[in-house]
């Protein structure tokens, strides 16, 4: 299972007969295990990485620190529950250092993001603070170089 896992989570679009083939297992076994990881929620989605850079198309991200004061009964679930339901909100973890939680929002223009901080985020029950930085430019995004070039200009290998 953890063989599946690592090959989907780096290519989602295998078909299940090549993912049978590079594990030397039945095509309908893959199938079940696929289905049932999906069930049980340990396959979460499946998603594409864009480059907005290349597409042309305006996106403004940024990663927001937010402090916030753990409830008593539900520590901070509670307080992530609301955070998580806001659409601006692409990623939330709960993290440890200066902040309790570090969350990744997407919007058209910094404005629109700065207007979820003031209007929606800080205001939010339980957060006391909010530190916002706007990520300027990606390069590597969740192990895929953007750029899919060496500083010698030469193209990097790239295997299945």
């Amino acid at each position: 299972m953890k063989e599946l896992l690592r090959l989907i989570e780096k290519n989602a679009r295998y078909e299940t007969k090549d993912l049978a083939a590079l594990l030397g297992e039945e095509e309908m076994q893959v199938s079940e295990q696929l289905r049932q990881l999906e069930e049980d929620h340990v396959i979460a989605g499946y998603h594409t990485i864009v480059n907005w850079e290349k597409a042309d198309q305006e996106i403004t991200k940024a990663i927001i620190f937010v402090n916030c004061v753990p409830e008593r009964e539900s520590g901070y679930d509670k307080i992530a529950r609301k955070i998580a339901r806001y659409p601006e909100v692409e990623s939330l973890y709960l993290i440890s250092g200066k902040a309790e939680f570090m969350l990744q929002v997407n919007g058209r223009t910094m404005r629109e993001v700065s207007s979820f901080v003031a209007h929606k985020l800080a205001p939010t029950e339980g957060v006391n603070g909010t530190e916002t930085m706007f990520i300027l430019k990606e390069y590597k995004i969740s192990g895929v170089d953007l750029d899919d070039m060496r500083e010698d200009g030469e193209r990097l290998l790239v295997t299945p």
